[in-house]
C-alpha cells in the first residue's frame, strides 16, 4: 500500500474532525423491516450487495429484475433471487466465508435510498424459489438475509453526482466501451466479445 504523509489513526481523531451525528442520523436505524421499507422493496428494480471474505477482502454486486423481486418472508427475513451471471459467484463465496452482508437499494428517479444490513445464508427451498420465478425459469438458489438494520440513505451523492439528470448524461459516443475494456482485460477479440456479450444478453438472463 502506498504510504501517505497524512492519515487519519483514530476513530477519535475522525470525529474530532468530522463531528458526531445529528439525532436524526443517530435515531434512524431500526432492526426490522417495517411498512415503510416493505413499500420501498416493493418498488425497487435494483440493489447494490457489499459482502467481504473471512480475509476481508470486499466484493460490491448489482442485482436488478422487475419491481418488488425482492421478497419479504417476514419482519426480519428478505430473499433475494440468484439469477444466472457469469458464475464467478463472488458474492455467494463471500457468503459461505462470511455470512455478513450489507445491501443498498435504489428506485429510478429517487434520490433517497434504503440500505439494509444482516446476514446471509444460500438456500434452495423449492417452496421459497419457485415464486420468484420469471419467463418460467425458477431460480436454481436465493440469498436470504437476516435482517439487523435498515435505514434511509439521504440523498446528497445522488444531488451531487446529478445521476438522474438527463443533462448530465454524457453522449453514448462517449460512454466507455465495455466490451473494449473486457477484450483487453482477458485477451480476447473485441469481435468476439461482443458476440459473447450480446449472446449473455439476449439468451441468459434468466
Amino acid at each position: 500500500m502506498k504510504s501517505f504523509q497524512h492519515t487519519i489513526g483514530s476513530e477519535e481523531e475522525l470525529l474530532t474532525m468530522i463531528g458526531t451525528p445529528s439525532p436524526l442520523a443517530k435515531n434512524k436505524v431500526i432492526p426490522f423491516i417495517d411498512a415503510h421499507c416493505r413499500s420501498f422493496l416493493a418498488k425497487a428494480p435494483f440493489l447494490v450487495l457489499s459482502t467481504s471474505n473471512k480475509e476481508g477482502l470486499c466484493d460490491a454486486s448489482p442485482r436488478g429484475d422487475h419491481p418488488g423481486f425482492v421478497h419479504v418472508l417476514d419482519d426480519h427475513h428478505l430473499l433475494i433471487p440468484e439469477r444466472p451471471g457469469n458464475r464467478r459467484v463472488d458474492s455467494l463465496r463471500n457468503i459461505l466465508s462470511n455470512p455478513y452482508v450489507g445491501l443498498l437499494f435504489v428506485i429510478p428517479g429517487l434520490e433517497e435510498t434504503l440500505r439494509i444490513n444482516g446476514k446471509a445464508q444460500i438456500i434452495t427451498d423449492q417452496e421459497l424459489l419457485e415464486p420468484m420465478q420469471v419467463q418460467g425459469r425458477v431460480p436454481q438458489l436465493a440469498i436470504a438475509v437476516e435482517v439487523m438494520e435498515c435505514f434511509v440513505h439521504c440523498a446528497k451523492a445522488f444531488k451531487r453526482s446529478g445521476l438522474w439528470q438527463p443533462t448530465s448524461w454524457l453522449p453514448k459516443e462517449n460512454l466507455p466501451k465495455p466490451a473494449v475494456m473486457l477484450a483487453e482485460h482477458a485477451k480476447f477479440s473485441p469481435e468476439d466479445v461482443v458476440d459473447l456479450l450480446h449472446d449473455s444478453y439476449t439468451k441468459r438472463l434468466y
